[in-house]
């Protein structure tokens, strides 16, 4: 399975929801219910959240750090996202490296590597 990618994406891996999000998973969906099918979809491994531009996205990274997660780590002095990953549509995928996604060909998905991406889930999906 894989997320639809558009605009400005942020993406987490569903077990790391799971394992750091306060009330896990199941919290996570109640407090983003009324997103799921706008702009938040999810698959079998990733949930993606999003924004139109900068300022949005870099609320919704800090909102996530103010959970308890850490969206980078600095390696060898480069930046590398670590527990979510940002990715534009525009541009062909992560802003930053980032080892555990992969984009389809097309450029409009995102799926987990080692993953078959199948299905791709999106806006209207649930």
């Amino acid at each position: 399975m894989a997320v639809a990618l558009e605009f400005i994406d942020f993406i987490v891996p569903i077990e790391l929801i799971k394992a750091k999000y306060p009330g896990g998973w199941e919290q996570c969906l109640a407090d983003h219910s009324n997103l799921i099918g706008g702009r938040v979809w999810y698959d079998g491994y990733l949930f993606r959240d999003g924004a139109m531009g900068p300022a949005g996205i870099e609320a919704l990274v800090q909102q996530w750090v103010d959970l308890g997660f850490e969206p980078m780590v600095t390696d060898d002095g480069k930046r590398a996202w670590k527990e979510c990953c940002v990715t534009e549509h525009m541009f062909g995928g992560p802003t930053l490296p980032c080892n555990w996604i992969e984009i389809t060909e097309d450029g409009r998905a995102a799926f987990l590597k080692g993953t078959n991406p199948g299905k791709v889930m999106g806006r209207g999906s649930e």
